[in-house]
């Protein structure tokens, strides 16, 4: 469970997502273990057809993480206007198919394939995969993922200390 935003990361210029965990989260050691332990796999999933992790951090109480922004809708939100033709069905299930297929070589799997965890880009899909998608074992986090189903709040510029 958490908040997204849209932010900058001023250092490298670039617009991310970053997603603050609920502090009772924050708050439990054992959650807190199987975050730092999910993210350092899921961060080593460079895959075109996963979004990218690219930091995380804990800063005055607050755990975050700071992920790829997909500029593009979920798969739910394209499906709700109506059917995709078939060669976009074959386009995006190779490449959603491919994403998983590096997720589970690299022992990752995701738990909660849906339309909504699935984001449609201008370069083609791209999975979401974070704390309540993904399991190396048998840990679980819990996880809003709502905010790529909508707009996301913007917040203030993302800047490094």
């Amino acid at each position: 469970m958490g908040e997204v935003y849209r932010a900058r990361d001023a250092r490298l210029e670039r617009t991310v997502a970053v997603k603050i965990l609920h502090s009772h989260l924050s708050e439990n050691p054992d959650a807190k273990q199987r975050f730092d332990r999910e993210a350092r796999a899921i961060s080593s999933l460079n895959h075109p057809n996963i979004c990218s992790l690219y930091d995380v951090g804990h800063q005055n109480g607050i755990d975050y993480l700071v992920i790829e922004f997909l500029e593009g809708e979920s798969l739910a939100l394209r499906l709700a206007r109506g059917p995709l033709p078939p060669e976009q069905v074959l386009k995006y299930g190779v490449e959603v198919c491919e994403g998983l297929e590096k997720a589970h070589k690299s022992a990752v799997i995701h738990r909660d394939l849906k339309p909504g965890n699935i984001v449609l880009t201008k370069t083609g899909a791209k999975l979401m995969i974070g704390q309540d998608h993904a399991s190396l074992s048998d840990s679980r986090f819990e996880f809003d993922d709502d905010a790529y189903r909508t707009t996301f709040p913007v917040s203030q510029s993302l800047e490094a200390n």
